[in-house]
């Protein structure tokens, strides 16, 4: 009985471990998809920005700034970077057989606090320009969950290392162009088997009309 037993826990300690280590990839595989979809999503609407032809005949900051419709604000929740932000872009996602929209739309990024209490969720909402836009950080759909924090880095011109948390306010004294030239996007997730070590995701995008 004595021996019979040591080879039972034997076996459930192999078991349980397998089943362990099955359930931490999975979720790791779940956590490295869903990162590679939204900063596909995003890589696309940025590259995509529009900037009108007023903002880019404005001699001043200030009309530059009012007139490109690119702000992004940087934002905690519950002291996580939770950063929103807001843009013209000609990647208007069409989820409806009968929408027949093109041209513009205003693309919005924002971040709130998952049901459970734990993660954070990034939101993506999407509105063609003739349409009246929803109350600021409503109307979108879930881009990714089990965030740790939601991070945006805008950059001046190519040799900006610094970078800004902000952009779009006039008060600020950063923009030499009404929209930046590159925008970096850091994406941190919840890592269930160490918290202390969340699993990171980094892009760049550089906005090519950032420099008109």
């Amino acid at each position: 009985m004595f021996i019979f037993a040591i080879v039972l826990s034997t076996i459930y300690a192999s078991y349980t471990g397998s089943f362990r280590i099955v359930n931490e990839t999975e979720s790791q595989t779940d956590i490295y998809e869903m990162a590679r979809i939204a900063l596909e999503r995003m890589h696309e609407d940025l590259e995509s920005v529009y900037i009108s032809e007023k903002a880019k005949g404005s001699e001043s900051e200030e009309e530059a700034s009012s007139s490109s419709g690119f702000f992004g604000e940087d934002k905690e929740i519950t002291g996580r970077s939770a950063d929103s932000l807001e843009f013209s872009s000609t990647a208007h996602v069409d989820f409806s057989e009968e929408d027949e929209t093109c041209g513009t739309a205003e693309i919005a990024y924002y971040v709130q606090e998952g049901n459970d209490g734990e993660g954070l969720v990034l939101y993506r909402s999407d509105t063609p320009a003739f349409e009246e836009k929803p109350e600021k950080a409503t109307g979108g759909l879930v881009l990714c969950d089990s965030l740790v924090s939601v991070n945006f880095t805008y950059y001046d011109d190519d040799e900006d290392d610094d970078g800004y948390d902000d952009w779009g306010d006039s008060t600020s004294d950063q923009s030499k162009n009404p929209i930046p030239t590159r925008v970096s996007i850091l994406l941190e997730f919840q890592n269930r088997s160490d918290p202390e070590k969340p699993f990171k995701f980094l892009t760049t995008v550089a906005l090519p009309v950032g420099n008109g």
